[in-house]
């Protein structure tokens, strides 16, 4: 089965995962002890992130330390752009008809 970035954010937990390793690379136990779930669990995330291809895992000695790909990520960036525009200008519009509101003179009772 192919994988993609796609597949990779499309989990909560996946996500928190690709956070966490935003700042810094971690080891398998460092994010593990980070989430309400069993280590085996996170695991089997982890695993399914690399299959995506969004981290990579580096073994040093016995530990395993995963790091973020997040060139791989600008994939969801270039899709979520054509969103991007449209709030842009739906925001802009919104932003024209309050000055427009704000300019009108008040009524008096």
């Amino acid at each position: 089965m192919r994988r993609d970035v796609f597949n990779a954010i499309a989990d909560p937990t996946r996500r928190s995962i690709l956070l966490a390793l935003t700042s810094k690379s971690q080891n398998v136990n460092a994010l593990a002890d980070q989430f309400d779930m069993t280590r085996q669990a996170v695991s089997l995330h982890i695993k399914y992130l690399q299959e995506c291809g969004v981290i990579t895992i580096k073994k040093e000695g016995r530990e395993r330390y995963c790091n973020l790909e997040a060139q791989k990520l600008i994939e969801v960036g270039d899709w979520l752009e054509p969103f991007r525009k449209m709030w842009a200008g739906k925001f802009d519009q919104l932003g024209v008809l309050l000055e427009e509101l704000q300019s009108k003179p008040k009524k008096e009772s």
